[in-house]
């Protein structure tokens, strides 16, 4: 061989080597997280030490799961032991029945709260319960279906998707309301879900116990003009169940396995269904903690996977942004919540109970919680904990 030959050669492979080793430094979870520490991805740990003591000792309540991601590979994932049948047992009420309290615990089927079969953890499997967390989720397979021509953008009236349903009680305000407004909350529609205890005057309990949550949903009153008014309203999320169904031919779990959970390898989930046999859209997800973890990422990543665009960037952009502002530094975007603090920007989605994924973007960090604090116990805020411990953790 020409021994000019040979210096090309080597540095063509060291260069190969080089791309692949950058490769496997980046590559995406899909299969798993690459590990790494706080001290090689610049963080502070005694944030995270002092958060763990005080969860240990009781602070937070029922902590059962806590994750960091830094520049996209796992630094810390802790699980917690609670024992929710000691937890739950003599619990009963609006909220379901606890362990060895009542007859026949399944009368409340997927939805009973207080029964450790059903929640947190779905029939002893890893897989947590989300809550409102999927919202966030369904609100992103909204935007799968527009990036796909399935919906033709968010000003489309909502009333075009349900001309299956009874609409005699629709009332003529509703009928301007646009995917903007259900995305945003601000659907114009009287729901009384989190100024109301849960009980019989709560319409998210109201809605849980019927039969047919979507025309549940479509024959309440409404109170103001779609666009101006900012109120929670779950029954709006679970119009995306439908919307999706109507637009798609698929049920939104179908959509998200297909379009989103196979794409990010994303293989054991549960999904509850409503009576009717739609999905919960606006609870009824379960996931593991680290596949919870792919969803932020993918946000963090502006909607690519693998170089596959999931959503479009504009969409994270969209769902992202403060829509409705928030007397604090907070606000609401597209079933997302803002929870910046001290100037940090902050991407979260909340689920009764106490689940949060939050994503810090200029630290391109991401922390998943998963808590069942449902017990009326009273115990310190663990959102406002954990987005402390990540703040100051990335303050060396």
């Amino acid at each position: 061989m020409n021994n000019k030959i040979i210096p090309i050669i080597s540095i063509l492979f060291f260069f190969l080597l080089s791309c692949d080793n950058h490769n496997k430094e980046n590559q995406l979870p899909t299969s798993s997280w690459k590990i790494s520490t706080f001290e090689n991805e610049g963080l502070n740990s005694a944030p995270f030490d002092d958060l763990l003591n005080e969860i240990e000792n009781g602070v937070y309540g029922n902590v059962d799961q806590l994750l960091l991601i830094k520049n996209g590979k796992l630094v810390f994932d802790q699980s917690f032991e609670n024992d929710y049948e000691k937890i739950s047992k003599g619990k009963s009420g609006a909220l379901g029945c606890g362990f060895s309290t009542c007859n026949d615990s399944t009368i409340f089927g997927d939805y009973n709260y207080y029964h450790p079969n059903w929640h947190p953890y779905y029939q002893n499997q890893k897989i947590h319960t989300l809550q409102s967390v999927t919202k966030s989720i369904a609100s992103i397979m909204m935007g799968v279906a527009i990036k796909e021509g399935k919906i033709s953008g968010t000003d489309v009236r909502v009333v075009d998707f349900f001309e299956d349903y009874d609409l005699s009680m629709l009332e003529e305000s509703f009928k301007t309301a646009t995917l903007e407004n259900l995305l945003t909350m601000q659907l114009g529609m009287e729901w009384h879900e989190i100024d109301r205890p849960i009980d019989s005057t709560n319409t998210t309990g109201q809605l849980e116990a019927s039969q047919d949550w979507i025309q549940f949903t479509l024959n309440q009153p409404m109170d103001t003009i779609p666009g101006t008014k900012w109120v929670y309203n779950s029954g709006a999320s679970q119009l995306m169940s439908g919307i999706i169904k109507k637009a798609t031919g698929l049920y939104i779990d179908e959509y998200a396995e297909k379009h989103l959970f196979t794409p990010l390898g994303i293989k054991n989930y549960y999904w509850k269904k409503t009576p009717a046999g739609y999905p919960d859209a606006l609870g009824g997800l379960y996931l593991e903690v680290q596949d919870l973890a792919k969803i932020g990422y993918l946000m963090l990543n502006n909607g690519t996977w693998d170089e596959q665009q999931i959503i479009s960037s504009e969409w994270v952009k969209r769902s992202v942004s403060k829509h409705v502002t928030f007397e604090n530094e907070g606000g609401y975007g597209y079933q997302w919540w803002r929870d910046d603090e001290d100037g940090i920007e902050i991407w979260a989605c909340h689920g009764f109970g106490g689940q949060y994924l939050l994503v810090f973007p200029k630290f391109k960090t991401i922390a998943v919680v998963n808590s069942w604090n449902i017990f009326d116990e009273e115990t310190e805020s663990i959102l406002k904990g954990t987005k402390s411990a990540v703040i100051k953790s990335n303050s060396l």
